[in-house]
Order: structure tokens, then sequence, then C-alpha cells
């Protein structure tokens, strides 16, 4: 998806600036012109004065009201000039006069409805991108032993948030790291989304065992459903929400390193990427958060599994959006083909920044930037002491 594609009208309007002033006012002026010129020019048997009504129907799209305003009155003072300039036999009168006037004044009147629309439009842009930095909140690099890299593209370009989510969290037993896929979309995957990053955050600071912070996390998903339950909320396609995540854990500093713990809900297996290659962490074997329950009243969560990470690898974190991306043949975008050919050409490819920009333009070329889903791209890499 294209940056042009994604500009809002007001972005659009920007373009029509010169050392910041407006000059969308131009265009319009310029046609009035036009008009008054190259009617005073043609023979009574075709007169097109009338024609300049269209000023402030084009004025109405690209300027303000005011301007939109002065521009209706201004046509509407040049067709009376330009008309009264010829002889009775071939002036177009009163009926083409009152065109001139209520098409100024209807004009006028839809710039205000479209500049109200447009302020509300804003507003709600303004509204969904501090509820996505609530949910996805800005982590400084590095932050908590690490570096990292993250691009989030939403499904809906208008909506700009979803149910994907990532967090890193520094705590006295190591830094943990934690994306997941919330089922679903709108703001009720929002809703779940940060119920998780909530319990994430409290449990990655104060829990030693890895194993402990997945169980908090189960066990918030299941309360986050009762709740939407028993407000009356009904399932989505008759399925309980639920959520594919992948929980990290990175040795706090003095422990033995070469090592990281993975718990996968049900997600994509992450990629670790290097010098000596690109390879696939075991697959996400445990059902995703909130289905634990399926397995018996002992619910069962995903193991804690021991991987090996050396400290100049980075940890690749997708969501399906990404895996999941076809092309025109509906093929999926080929994720580990794409990142081991680029580490293999240049092994300073597999740097966080590197690979998130790596994957993300493979998979907007990949879709021809149609997504299907919400799309995240999460890279993380021990900094160097």
């Amino acid at each position: 998806m294209s940056g042009a594609d994604r500009r809002t009208p007001a972005q659009r309007r920007q373009l029509l600036r010169v050392r910041g002033r407006s000059i969308a006012w131009v265009p319009p002026l310029l046609l009035l012109v036009a008009i008054a010129v190259t009617d005073s020019n043609t023979s009574g048997e075709f007169r097109i004065i009338s024609w300049i009504v269209l000023v402030p129907g084009i004025a109405a799209a690209v300027c303000g009201v005011k301007a939109t305003a002065a521009l209706a009155v201004l046509a509407l003072v040049t067709y009376i000039e330009v008309d009264t300039a010829w002889p009775h036999q071939d002036q177009t009168g009163l009926p083409d006069f009152i065109l001139v006037a209520v098409g100024g004044a209807l004009a006028t009147a839809a710039c205000a409805v479209r500049v109200r629309e447009e302020r509300r439009m804003l507003h709600m842009r303004d509204v969904a991108d501090t509820t996505r930095r609530t949910v996805l909140r800005p982590l400084p690099t590095p932050w908590g032993g690490l570096e990292h890299a993250a691009v989030y593209l939403a499904a809906d370009s208008e909506a700009r948030v979803g149910g994907d989510f990532y967090d890193i969290q520094p705590g006295p037993h190591g830094t943990r790291v934690l994306l997941g896929d919330v089922q679903g979309k709108g703001l009720p995957a929002v809703d779940a989304a940060a119920a998780l990053l909530g319990a994430f955050r409290e449990a990655a600071y104060h829990e030693a065992s890895l194993a402990v912070v997945a169980e908090r996390l189960e066990v918030r998903m299941g309360r986050h459903r009762r709740y939407v339950r028993d407000l009356g909320g009904a399932p989505e396609r008759g399925v309980e929400r639920f959520a594919t995540a992948v929980l990290v854990a990175f040795p706090p500093p003095g422990a033995p390193a070469g090592h990281i713990e993975v718990v996968n809900f049900g997600h994509e297996p992450p990629l670790i990427a290097g010098p000596s290659g690109v390879r696939p962490l075991p697959p996400g074997d445990g059902l995703p958060l909130g289905l634990a329950a399926l397995t018996g009243p002992e619910a069962a969560l995903p193991p804690v599994r021991r991987v090996p990470f050396g400290p100049d690898e980075t940890l690749l974190l997708v969501t399906d959006g990404v895996t999941e991306a076809r092309d025109a043949d509906g093929t999926f975008f080929p994720l580990y083909a794409r990142v081991a050919l680029a580490v293999s050409t240049d092994p300073g490819a597999a740097r966080p920044r590197a690979l998130v920009e790596l994957v993300r333009d493979g998979t907007l070329r990949h879709s021809a930037g149609r997504l299907g889903d919400d799309t995240t791209v999460f890279a993380v890499r021990q900094v160097r002491t």
C-alpha cells in the first residue's frame, strides 16, 4: 500500500501549499479567468459564461469555506460583468444568472459540510492514534538490554489500530518479550490486546519463572472473556475470542547467556537470523491464549522451550498478516526464503531495523499493498557489551 494511497484529504491538500501558504484557490481562479476570456472572444451563438458555475464547485473540493464563498461571489460578479458587456440579444439572461448564484451557494454549503466531516475524521484519527499508542506504547531503544525495531500496518488504513500487539518488559529476572494476535478485528480485539499487555507488563516484571508469566496470560484471557460475556457481548462468529502469542525471556545481566526461553501459544514460529544463517524456532504446538480449558480440567499450557541464541543473532517475530499475505496467484509470502536469501547475501541484513524493513517491504510488494490482515513485524537483538 503506497504512501499516496494512505494520504487523507487534508494531507493531500498540503501539497497545494507554497512556503506554508495555501494555493488551493489558484486552480479555480485560473478556470474563472479562462472561462471569462474565452467567452469574451467567442461569437454570440456560442456563449460559455454559464460554465463559470464550475468555479465554486471545484473550490468546494479543495478550498476552505471562506475561499469557496469568495470565489462564488467573484464568479457571480464576473458573470454579470461579462454578460452585460454583450448586446442585449446575445445575453444569457436571468436563467443563467440564477444558475450561477444558486450553484455558488450550494458549493459553499457543500464545502462547509466537507470541512466539518474532515475535522471529525481527523479527530477520530487522533483518537485511534492515542488508542494505538496506549496499546503499542513507544519503546526506548535500546530497552532492557535489547536493540529492537518494529512496524505495524493495519489492514484497515482508516482504523489504524487492530488486534496485533507487542511489548518489551525489562525486570529483575531478565527481559521478557511478547508478540501476539487477537482473533477478530475492531475495538473488541483492541480491548483484549490491552488486557493481555497489562497482565504481561506486571507478570513479566515480578515473576521469576516464564511458565508463571505464561499462566498469568492464560488466566487474564479467560477473565477477559468472562467479563465480555457478563456484559452481554456475543462471541464473534459463534467462537470465543482467543489470541495466538509468543512469549520470550532473555537472561538477566550476569546470568549465563547463549540461550533464550520461549513459550508459543499457537503462533507462527519466530525466526532466528544471524551470520550463520536463518533457522526457525520449534512450531507453536500449544493452544492459543484463552483455549487452554479445552485440554481438560487441568488446563495444559505450552511448554517452556530453551533455545540456543547467540549474541550476534536477531529474533524475528511476525503476525499472520506476513505469513498469510498472498500475491495475485494466491501464493503465500515466502518469509523464510526471503530472509535466508537476504542474510546470506548481506549478513548486515540480520540487524533488527534492516530485517524489519526487509520483511515489511517484501510483504507489501508480494501482496501489491492489499493487506488481508493486520501486519506486525518485530525484531529484537541483545545489545553487545
